[in-house]
């Protein structure tokens, strides 16, 4: 299934959807120093092009024939950093659904920060996508919570030609981790050295903390890496007192791109990059544990669309039951729905869920085991499913 990566900077969406198993032929950006990181690091290339130009993008594209399109639009004017004015870079967004919508591939992805959600220029997009015929899955990740050692949360508007809304949403929501991961739990998981205990991350305004221990998840890794001033002032909510202010220095490159999950043998070094450049790209990074989460959940519907379309309608049909007819508001005590029902079937998996189910789970000395709590969740969420098909006979 070929894939194409539009704004793809130095790779970090590309790298997380390849280890998914995707196919990436062809990547596309206005950034030098981007593309030649990128092209230090892939079989295909990368190619500079005016993405703001959308007839010479679409000509440049179709070429490739993807499947898959996924990007990441420059998000500067959307971000908390940022003017939060709308401009020339946030066209981009719809600039982007423009190339979508005439090349028309049957899936795409769009990864921006979560301001981007209520700006103009995704309304635009996004309507375009709707009359295209784009089923949209749209949600807010922690990245921190799905691997990365890093509190970073993204936007992704995840798209599939004549396919219901949210049709990938409880895929997300089902696997989402309740716990944080730390620095020092990533780095040691995977043998990644790490010589120190709290760093310095140059904060946007001298009123907010800026040292941070290495047994949190790190705030989100941005553009801008520079050294702690000798001047600087401990705050109130650093991690370290005021006698170890001395010993705290800033992340070097190399454990900022490991904070963003890209893999160790990843090359930033001798390319001719200046510094500045690299710690930009690394900034603007899309994490790449966060992209292949994104990437899994993608691959693993388009099979199953393929395979088992009814069993996908029936899933997206009890979402649609449980947040109209059951009124449950969230997409979390949906996902909570699903991902109970699929512990009772782990428990017994060659039962049918019918109305002697709950009496055979309630003699299954796994269920037994189970706190009072999650066995009374599990019961109500099976209880939920048999009424579910009971109504959904009585609407054929």
């Amino acid at each position: 299934m070929p894939v194409v990566d539009l704004f793809c900077g130095c790779g970090g969406l590309s790298t997380g959807f390849e280890q998914a198993g995707f196919d990436i032929v062809a990547a596309f950006d206005g950034w030098d120093s981007a593309i030649t990181c990128y092209n230090a690091n892939f079989e295909h290339e990368a190619i500079k092009l005016d993405l703001s130009d959308v007839d010479g993008a679409v000509a440049a594209i179709t070429r490739f024939n993807p499947m898959v399109i996924i990007g990441g639009p420059p998000c500067q004017e959307f971000s908390n950093a940022g003017k939060r004015e709308e401009g020339d870079r946030a066209d981009l967004t719809y600039k982007y659904a423009e190339i979508i919508t005439r090349i028309l591939p049957a899936y795409f992805v769009m990864e921006n920060v979560p301001r981007a959600k209520q700006s103009n220029a995704y309304a635009r997009a996004r309507e375009l996508y709707v009359n295209h015929n784009y089923g949209l899955t749209e949600v807010v990740l922690d990245a921190s919570r799905l691997g990365v050692p890093q509190k970073r949360s993204r936007f992704f508007c995840v798209g599939a030609l004549n396919a219901p809304d949210n049709f990938l949403l409880e895929s997300i929501l089902s696997l989402y981790d309740e716990e944080e991961t730390s620095v020092r739990e990533y780095f040691d998981d995977n043998d990644i050295p790490l010589d120190i205990d709290d760093y310095y991350r140059h904060p946007t305004t001298y009123s907010r903390r800026a040292i941070f221990s290495v047994d949190s998840a790190s705030p989100t890794i941005r553009g801008v890496n520079r050294p702690k001033p000798g001047t600087y002032h401990r705050h109130e909510n650093d991690s370290v007192g005021e006698d170890e202010l001395g010993n705290i220095r800033a992340l070097t490159l190399r454990e900022r791109a490991s904070i963003q999950t890209f893999p160790e043998n990843y090359v930033f070094e001798n390319l001719g990059i200046t510094n500045g450049d690299l710690e930009q790209m690394v900034g603007n990074a899309v994490p790449v544990r966060l992209a292949q989460f994104v990437a899994e959940r993608l691959i693993n519907y388009m099979e199953q669309r393929e395979n088992n379309q009814q069993l996908i309608d029936e899933q997206h049909t009890f979402s649609w039951w449980l947040r109209n007819v059951k009124q449950y508001e969230s997409d979390r005590s949906i996902g909570d729905v699903f991902s109970r029902i699929r512990r009772a079937q782990r428990i017994l998996p060659s039962e049918d869920i019918n109305r002697y189910y709950l009496a055979d789970l309630e003699d299954n000395e796994e269920f037994l085991e189970l706190n009072v709590s999650i066995r009374s969740q599990i019961r109500k969420a099976i209880r939920l499913k048999i009424a579910f098909d009971t109504w959904a006979e009585n609407h054929d």
